[in-house]
C-alpha cells in the first residue's frame, strides 16, 4: 500500500468518524403510560427499498425488532391508537434477504428465542412474552432508515442494513386491535438488537436514552446517545442477565424505610428487579407488595379510606394527590430514585364519574404465572424521567425531567446537543415552532442589516 493511498484511507475514516460522532440517531415517541388511553409508547420507523413506514412499540424488555409480515395469521388489521397498520412484504422490497439457518447471525438469534431452524428452511423464531402473548416468524436482512440529528435545524436521512424479525403469526394480546401496532422494537443487550447492530457498524454509540412524557398527550423521545441533564445518578446493571436487572436494596415511604428483606429484590434465577419500558404498570415481589400498599394507606388515612375497585386499592379524594399522598424512594446500589404520587397512582372514573386514584403497582404473579418473585418497573415509574442505558459501561442512569422540553444529548466528541422531544414531524422536518424561531432570527438579521444601511447613507 502506497503512503498516498494510506493517507486517503485515513482521510476517509476521519470523515466517516466525523459523521458518526457528531450526529445523533433519534426517534420521536407517541403514546402514554395511561392504561386507559394507550398504555404503551411507540415510534415510527421505515424499512425496505423503497422505504415503508411501520409503527412499533419500544421495549427494553426484549431484544429484537420485528414487524408483521405478509401473509400474517391473526394479525390485527386496524388499531385503536388511530394509526394505519402496514405489513412488511419481503417480496416488495428489492433489498430484503431472508436469513438462512447457516448464517452466523442465526446462531446468535437462537440464544434469545426458541429456534424453528432446520437445515432446509429460513432462520425462524418463536417469542413468548410475559403476558402470555406470542409471535412466530423468520429473520430477514433489509435497509433500516433513520434520521441523524445534526443540529437544531438539520437532519440527515440515513440507512443501514440490519437483521430483524418478519412475523407471520400472532397469539394472545398481540391479536387485539385496541392497542395494535405493527411490531415491537426491542432495545435489549443481545447482538441482534438494533442498538448493537448499528454500533457494530460504527453508526451509533453503545448507549441509548429515553424520556417518556407522562402528562397530557404523552409522547417523548428516544435517542441513540446519552441524555446529559443535571442530577443524573447511575447504578450498575447486574451482569449476565437477559434483562436490565438492577440492585434494588430497599423502599422508603415518606422517608421511612419499609421492613422488607433486601433479598426479596436480589437477582437470582426467579427473583430480581427489572427496568422494562414495554410494561405499562409496575409489579412488586409478593413479599414487598403488602408492606408498600399498607404504608400508603396509613399515610393518607386522615384524608381518605381505601376501597377495592377492579382489584386495585383506590381512593376517592377532593384533595390534590401531591398534597396528601406520600413521596416514595427506591434505593438502588449507589442511586436513589425519588417518586411522586403520579409514579405509583393512576386515575380512573368511578360509576358516578367521580375521580378516583388507584395504586398502580401490582402484586407480581398477576402479569405472568412464573413471575411472582420479580419486581418490574414499567412506564408508570419510568415516565417523566430522563433514562440512560449505558451499555458500554454497564450502568443505567436517571433524573426527574419534564420530557416535553428540550433535552441535552452528548456525542462521542464530548459535545452536547439540544434536542426538542417534539422536534420532528413524521417526515423528519422541523415543526412549525422551530421554523418560526428561525424566521424570527432571519427577520432580526434583516432589520439589523437595513438599519445599518440607513445609518450608513444618513452619514454621507
Amino acid at each position: 500500500m502506497s503512503s498516498e493511498h494510506f493517507e486517503m484511507l485515513k482521510a476517509h475514516d476521519r470523515a466517516r468518524h466525523g459523521r458518526i460522532l457528531n450526529t445523533i440517531v433519534d426517534f420521536t415517541l407517541q403514546g402514554t403510560a395511561d392504561p386507559f388511553v394507550a398504555g404503551l409508547y411507540y415510534t415510527r420507523i421505515e424499512l425496505g427499498t423503497p422505504p415503508r413506514p411501520y409503527y412499533v412499540q419500544i421495549d427494553t424488555g426484549s431484544d429484537i425488532l420485528w414487524v408483521n409480515c405478509k401473509p400474517c395469521n391473526a394479525c390485527p388489521l386496524t388499531s385503536g391508537l388511530g394509526i394505519s397498520l402496514n405489513f412488511f412484504d419481503p417480496q416488495g422490497s428489492s433489498s430484503a434477504r431472508p436469513l438462512s439457518c447457516i448464517d452466523s447471525k442465526c446462531v446468535s438469534a437462537n440464544q434469545i428465542s426458541e429456534s424453528l431452524c432446520t437445515t432446509d428452511r429460513y432462520c425462524g423464531y418463536s417469542f413468548e412474552y410475559g403476558d402470555g402473548s406470542g409471535t412466530l416468524g423468520y429473520y430477514v436482512s433489509d435497509e433500516f432508515h433513520y434520521n441523524q440529528y445534526v443540529n437544531q435545524y438539520t437532519t440527515n436521512n440515513s440507512s443501514a442494513s440490519i437483521t430483524f424479525g418478519c412475523s407471520y403469526n400472532q397469539s394472545g394480546d398481540l391479536t387485539k386491535s385496541d392497542r395494535a401496532v405493527d411490531g415491537i422494537f426491542g432495545f435489549g443487550q443481545n447482538d441482534l438488537s438494533v442498538v448493537s447492530q448499528l454500533n457494530s457498524q460504527g453508526l451509533a454509540p453503545k448507549i441509548f436514552s429515553h424520556c417518556l412524557e407522562g402528562e397530557d398527550r404523552g409522547g417523548g423521545i428516544l435517542v441513540l446517545g446519552e441524555i446529559t441533564e443535571p442530577g443524573m445518578v447511575y447504578t450498575p446493571i447486574v451482569p449476565s442477565q437477559p434483562h436490565y436487572n438492577l440492585n434494588l436494596q430497599g423502599i422508603a415511604v415518606n422517608g421511612k424505610q419499609l421492613s422488607i428483606d433486601p433479598q426479596v429484590f436480589a437477582t437470582t434465577n426467579n427473583r430480581g428487579t427489572i427496568v422494562d419500558c414495554g410494561t405499562t404498570l409496575a409489579y412488586l415481589a409478593e413479599e414487598a407488595y403488602d408492606p408498600f400498599v399498607n404504608s400508603i394507606i396509613t399515610a393518607v388515612s386522615q384524608y381518605t379510606q381505601p376501597f377495592i375497585m377492579k382489584g386495585n386499592p383506590c381512593f376517592l379524594t377532593v384533595h390534590s394527590i401531591d398534597e396528601i399522598f406520600p413521596s416514595v424512594t427506591l434505593y438502588f446500589e449507589g442511586a436513589p430514585m425519588d417518586l411522586k404520587p403520579r409514579d405509583y397512582l393512576f386515575q380512573q372514573l368511578s360509576p358516578d364519574t367521580s375521580p378516583v386514584w388507584c395504586i398502580g403497582w401490582q402484586k407480581s404473579g398477576q402479569q405472568a404465572t412464573d413471575s411472582s418473585k420479580m419486581t418490574i418497573l414499567g412506564d408508570l415509574v419510568l415516565k417523566d424521567k430522563a433514562f440512560v442505558y449505558d451499555l458500554q459501561n454497564q450502568r443505567i442512569g436517571w433524573t426527574n425531567f419534564d420530557c416535553s422540553s428540550t433535552v441535552n444529548v452528548s456525542v462521542a466528541t464530548g459535545e452536547s446537543k439540544s434536542i426538542d422531544s417534539g422536534k420532528l414531524n413524521s417526515n423528519g422536518s422541523p415543526p412549525s415552532r422551530i421554523l418560526k424561531e428561525l424566521d424570527m432570527k432571519l427577520c432580526y438579521c434583516f432589520l439589523f442589516l437595513m438599519s445599518s444601511i440607513v445609518i450608513l447613507y444618513s452619514n454621507k
